[in-house]
Protein backbone atom coordinates (compact mmCIF):
# COMPACT_ATOMS: atom_id res chain seq x y z
CA UNK A 1 0.00 0.00 0.00
CA UNK A 2 0.96 4.06 -0.49
CA UNK A 3 -0.18 6.39 1.72
CA UNK A 4 -0.05 10.24 1.43
CA UNK A 5 -0.09 11.98 4.02
CA UNK A 6 -0.61 16.18 3.72
CA UNK A 7 -0.17 18.74 6.63
CA UNK A 8 0.11 22.67 6.59
CA UNK A 9 -3.15 23.93 5.92
CA UNK A 10 -5.75 26.20 7.98
CA UNK A 11 -7.18 29.72 7.96
CA UNK A 12 -4.91 33.11 7.22
CA UNK A 13 -5.65 36.50 6.33
CA UNK A 14 -5.86 37.64 2.14
CA UNK A 15 -2.26 38.47 1.61
CA UNK A 16 -0.82 35.55 3.94
CA UNK A 17 1.49 32.82 2.94
CA UNK A 18 1.03 28.91 3.78
CA UNK A 19 3.03 26.28 3.15
CA UNK A 20 1.42 22.83 2.18
CA UNK A 21 3.38 19.17 2.95
CA UNK A 22 3.04 15.88 1.66
CA UNK A 23 4.83 12.62 2.40
CA UNK A 24 4.48 9.51 0.19
CA UNK A 25 5.01 6.15 2.31
CA UNK A 26 4.89 2.29 1.80
CA UNK A 27 5.58 0.11 -0.88
CA UNK A 28 7.05 2.58 -3.63
CA UNK A 29 9.71 2.10 -5.79
CA UNK A 30 9.58 5.24 -7.90
CA UNK A 31 7.55 8.58 -8.49
CA UNK A 32 6.90 9.78 -11.11
CA UNK A 33 4.53 13.15 -11.21
CA UNK A 34 4.06 14.38 -7.61
CA UNK A 35 1.40 17.46 -7.42
CA UNK A 36 -1.58 19.60 -5.84
CA UNK A 37 -5.56 20.05 -6.29
CA UNK A 38 -7.49 21.71 -4.75
CA UNK A 39 -11.78 21.68 -4.48
CA UNK A 40 -13.58 24.24 -3.43
CA UNK A 41 -17.67 23.70 -2.13
CA UNK A 42 -19.51 23.30 -4.98
CA UNK A 43 -16.89 23.09 -7.29
CA UNK A 44 -15.02 20.29 -8.93
CA UNK A 45 -11.54 18.59 -8.44
CA UNK A 46 -8.85 21.31 -10.14
CA UNK A 47 -4.91 21.08 -10.53
CA UNK A 48 -3.21 23.79 -8.75
CA UNK A 49 0.25 22.84 -9.85
CA UNK A 50 1.95 19.70 -10.82
CA UNK A 51 6.26 18.69 -10.86
CA UNK A 52 7.96 15.70 -12.11
CA UNK A 53 10.31 13.47 -10.96
CA UNK A 54 12.94 15.65 -12.74
CA UNK A 55 11.88 18.64 -11.04
CA UNK A 56 10.19 20.76 -14.02
CA UNK A 57 6.43 22.36 -12.59
CA UNK A 58 3.26 23.53 -14.08
CA UNK A 59 1.05 25.53 -12.90
CA UNK A 60 -2.56 26.59 -13.04
CA UNK A 61 -2.84 30.06 -14.41
CA UNK A 62 -4.74 30.96 -11.29
CA UNK A 63 -1.37 30.69 -9.23
CA UNK A 64 1.24 31.01 -11.24
CA UNK A 65 3.45 34.02 -10.11
CA UNK A 66 2.07 32.81 -6.44
CA UNK A 67 2.51 29.46 -5.94
CA UNK A 68 5.94 27.33 -5.81
CA UNK A 69 5.87 23.62 -6.26
CA UNK A 70 8.81 21.21 -5.20
CA UNK A 71 9.85 18.18 -3.79
CA UNK A 72 12.74 15.83 -2.36
CA UNK A 73 13.11 12.66 -4.44
CA UNK A 74 15.24 11.10 -2.00
CA UNK A 75 11.93 11.78 0.98
CA UNK A 76 9.39 11.66 -1.39
CA UNK A 77 8.01 14.61 -0.65
CA UNK A 78 6.38 17.60 -1.96
CA UNK A 79 5.37 21.23 -0.71
CA UNK A 80 3.50 23.78 -2.51
CA UNK A 81 4.31 27.16 -1.21
CA UNK A 82 1.45 29.49 -1.35
CA UNK A 83 1.66 33.50 -1.45
CA UNK A 84 -0.30 36.62 -1.65
CA UNK A 85 -3.27 34.27 -0.66
CA UNK A 86 -6.70 35.42 -1.43
CA UNK A 87 -10.34 33.88 -0.50
CA UNK A 88 -10.72 32.38 -4.09
CA UNK A 89 -7.58 30.17 -3.13
CA UNK A 90 -10.47 28.68 -0.32
CA UNK A 91 -10.55 24.85 -0.38
CA UNK A 92 -9.31 21.32 0.34
CA UNK A 93 -5.95 21.14 -0.72
CA UNK A 94 -5.23 17.46 -2.19
CA UNK A 95 -1.60 15.98 -2.67
CA UNK A 96 -1.56 13.56 -5.49
CA UNK A 97 1.37 11.17 -6.51
CA UNK A 98 2.11 8.77 -9.45
CA UNK A 99 3.61 5.54 -7.85
CA UNK A 100 5.80 2.83 -9.33
CA UNK A 101 5.56 -0.48 -6.89
CA UNK A 102 7.96 -2.22 -8.59
CA UNK A 103 10.52 -2.06 -11.46
CA UNK A 104 7.81 -4.11 -14.24
CA UNK A 105 4.77 -2.66 -12.14
CA UNK A 106 2.07 -0.13 -14.09
CA UNK A 107 2.12 3.44 -11.76
CA UNK A 108 -0.64 4.49 -10.27
CA UNK A 109 -1.97 7.39 -9.00
CA UNK A 110 -2.49 7.86 -5.04
CA UNK A 111 -4.41 10.38 -3.02
CA UNK A 112 -4.05 12.10 0.34
CA UNK A 113 -7.19 12.77 2.67
CA UNK A 114 -7.13 16.75 1.92
CA UNK A 115 -6.08 19.55 4.23
CA UNK A 116 -8.05 22.54 4.53
CA UNK A 117 -6.93 26.15 3.37
CA UNK A 118 -8.97 29.27 4.15
CA UNK A 119 -8.66 32.76 3.34
CA UNK A 120 -10.55 34.75 5.19
CA UNK A 121 -10.70 37.99 7.19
Amino acid sequence: QVQLVESGGGLVQPGGSLRLSCAASGSIFSINDMGWYRQAPGKGRELVAVITRGGSPNYAESVKGRFTISRDNAKNTVNLQMNSLSPEDTAVYYCNADVSRGILAVSQHYWGQGTQVTVSS
